[in-house]
């Protein structure tokens, strides 16, 4: 990817990121803390201070948009490149979390309604308390990236319910496809339960961290993990039965 620089001037860039390199570390251990422990979190830091830095170039103020919520895309983007690049993701994990996603899709497409814990145990044939561990386990999974969805010409590692924030459409085409996609999500997150909803209001739109959403909801940060996995894959395979994988592609 070929990052072209606005020049902005120098006193206002190191501004930026003076006031901002916080956010690298706090995007870093949030994204990190599920992750194997063979995953050093300084490389997650020094790739998302390279988003930072990206950001602080590509960063225009006549949009509108604040920067920090600018950065904390670009940020999260970044670090998200990183662990593509590693290709840290056992088998195993992949394959859990594919299972679980064809159980919410299945069920939730047989009764019209969002899968109870213990129907997607049923499904899986495994006890509940089995399944909340997969969930934490398989939690640094839940991301919906844009390949995902077949959507194939924008940054890589990027978040869907991230990205919606601040579309930047390249071309008239990009725009439809994105309102199209923010139309589809928005109708998906309505179907969520509303505990749910909450948290995909607190953590992408508030931006706040999984331990300040349980403070939040009265709830232990690990049971807010396991709820935002439950989340993403849940919405996981409504999008794709909606979208089909691929219709959306160049």
């Amino acid at each position: 990817m070929t990052i072209k620089a606005k020049s902005n001037p120098s006193p206002f860039r190191d501004k930026l990121l003076e006031d901002n390199i916080h956010l690298v570390k706090i995007i870093a251990y949030q994204v990190a803390v599920n992750l194997p422990p063979h995953i050093d979190v300084n490389d997650l830091i020094s790739a998302g201070t390279i988003g930072l830095l990206e950001s602080i170039d590509r960063f225009d103020p006549g949009k509108g948009v604040q920067f920090n919520t600018y950065a904390s895309i670009r940020i999260r983007g970044a670090i998200m490149d990183e662990l593509r690049s590693m290709d840290w993701m056992t088998r195993s994990m992949r394959d859990k979390s594919n299972q679980l996603e064809k159980a919410y899709g299945e069920i939730e497409r047989k009764t019209g309604r969002p899968a109870e814990v213990e129907e997607v145990a049923k499904f899986l044939e495994i006890s509940t308390d089995e399944l909340h561990t997969i969930l934490s386990q398989v939690s640094a999974l839940s991301v919906l990236n844009l390949e995902d969805m077949g959507i194939n010409h924008y940054d890589e590692g990027m978040d869907i319910l991230e990205c919606i924030k601040d579309p930047e459409g390249k071309d008239p085409m990009t725009i439809v496809k994105f309102n199209e996609i923010k139309r589809i999500i928005a109708e998906a997150v309505e179907t969520l339960p509303d505990k749910e909803k909450l948290i995909i209001s607190l953590y992408y739109y508030d931006e706040l961290t999984l331990k300040e959403i349980g403070k939040v909801l009265d709830i232990t940060e690990s049971r807010v993990c396991q709820l935002h996995s439950q989340t993403m894959h849940r919405l996981k395979g409504k999008l794709k039965k909606c979208i089909g994988v691929g219709t959306l592609s160049d």
